[in-house]
């Protein structure tokens, strides 16, 4: 096992950073310009948004079975394979004449990049030390965050001063050159033994998972809570770009630096599981996102920003909490829990799209607040019913629910 400050510590590290980066990158450069695309194309807003949405349904449909192949033919095989797709799948995109054809492409895209992100860390717990495991992880995280944060900005103000295309070919060979630095540098694994069979072990330990209501409800949060974050982000782009206010695109993509609010929440996540319940958790993140949500209804930028970063910090939060509280409660299995989790959360990123940007071009941002309210209620109900479960389960067994705390109090220390 590797461990920390060695070469090979750092060659894996810094790879899987810059990996991680390339894939939000991509994942995310069409959010910003959706207002911009839906005119070129002459669609209306729900059209539009499946370039964002067809990206994450490719990768909600495709994590579990990238996992699978890698269990037979290992981690870097299937991220190399990932990381060089890319560039190939951004680079026909530029010559794409029709909006189904680019839908497509961007499908294949969410393929690609879930092949990265559901090996990445398979590859760093099998070749590191838990002890350089703990810090590896939160740097791969970073990297997620400023990826995305990277990938909407550049694309916006690329678009603005250039045009899509232009665009998306920076991202080509930034893509590519980030693909062959580490084919170079990411080490061959050597704590990696091949596994048979694997695709019957899944489909049981998913059923599994889905019959357990408490389980499902988490992730059923997941959902919610991110087709509202990032939806209210695509929404408020199209608000900005529109008339009072008639912001450029690339000037738009800005309100996306206001995503740091949640890299500084997902880490107060670990102080708070010392003291208190995860689920109150969940819920103070889904309260404190959806009081971002009415504040940013004032029309005025200032507010409207102040609205997204509570957004941002309260949804990163829940998410956090969710995340990990899945992966405790799951008794069996607990990655094939974790890798359903996202698949309810990117799904609930593309399907959240299609209800907030009906609302917002059926009756403008009061609409939208409406339409994600129900959102809010059905995260709110939700927790109640697995907080009821909970009290249920604490009164038939004492002794497990006094586990149960303990491990929350175990897990943040």
């Amino acid at each position: 096992m590797i461990d920390k400050g060695s070469p090979q510590y750092k060659r894996i590290t810094q790879s899987l950073a810059i990996g991680s980066f390339i894939i939000f990158c991509n994942l995310y450069l069409f959010q910003p310009i959706l207002p911009y695309m839906a005119v070129q194309f002459t669609v209306s807003e729900t059209q539009i948004n499946w370039l964002f949405a067809a990206t994450t349904l490719g990768i909600s449909i495709s994590l579990v079975p990238w996992a699978i192949a890698s269990e037979t033919f290992g981690r870097k095989p299937i991220i190399l394979l990932s990381l060089f797709a890319i560039p190939i799948i951004g680079l026909s995109m530029v010559f794409t004449t029709t909006l189904l054809q680019l839908v497509i492409a961007r499908a294949l895209m969410g393929i690609a990049v879930a092949a990265f992100a559901g090996v990445a860390v398979a590859y760093m717990v099998e070749e590191l030390t838990p002890r350089a495991f703990a810090v590896a992880i939160g740097g791969y995280i970073a990297a997620n965050s400023l990826g995305g944060i990277f990938g909407r900005i550049l694309g916006g103000v690329l678009t603005d001063y250039f045009d899509w295309r232009n665009a998306v070919l920076v991202f080509v060979v930034g893509s590519l050159i980030g693909a062959l630095f580490i084919a170079f540098t990411l080490p061959n694994q050597y704590n990696f033994t091949p596994q048979k069979r694997m695709l019957t072990h899944h489909n049981r330990s998913v059923l599994l998972h889905l019959k357990n209501r408490t389980l499902w409800l988490a992730m059923l949060i997941g959902g919610a809570n991110f087709a509202l974050f990032v939806n209210l982000y695509s929404v408020m782009g199209f608000r900005l770009v529109s008339e009072p206010h008639s912001l450029p695109v690339g000037l738009a993509s800005l309100i996306f630096l206001c995503y740091l609010a949640g890299t500084i929440s997902s880490k107060l996540t670990n102080h708070w599981v010392q003291r208190h319940d995860p689920l109150s958790g969940i819920l103070l993140g889904a309260c404190v996102s959806l009081s971002g949500m009415l504040i940013s209804g004032l029309d005025s930028i200032p507010l409207m920003l102040g609205g997204l970063l509570l957004i941002s910090g309260g949804a990163f939060f829940a998410h956090t909490l969710a995340y990990s509280w899945v992966s405790q409660q799951a008794t069996t299995a607990k990655a094939t829990a974790t890798a359903l989790y996202l698949v309810h959360y990117y799904i609930g990123g593309s399907l959240g799209g299609f209800l907030l940007l009906y609302c917002w071009q059926s009756f403008g941002w009061y609409g939208v607040m409406a339409g994600a309210s129900l959102l809010y209620l059905a995260i709110f109900s939700w927790i109640h019913q697995i907080k009821q479960h909970q009290l249920k389960t604490s009164a038939n067994d004492p002794e497990s629910t006094a586990l149960s705390k303990l491990k929350y109090s175990s897990a943040g220390k």
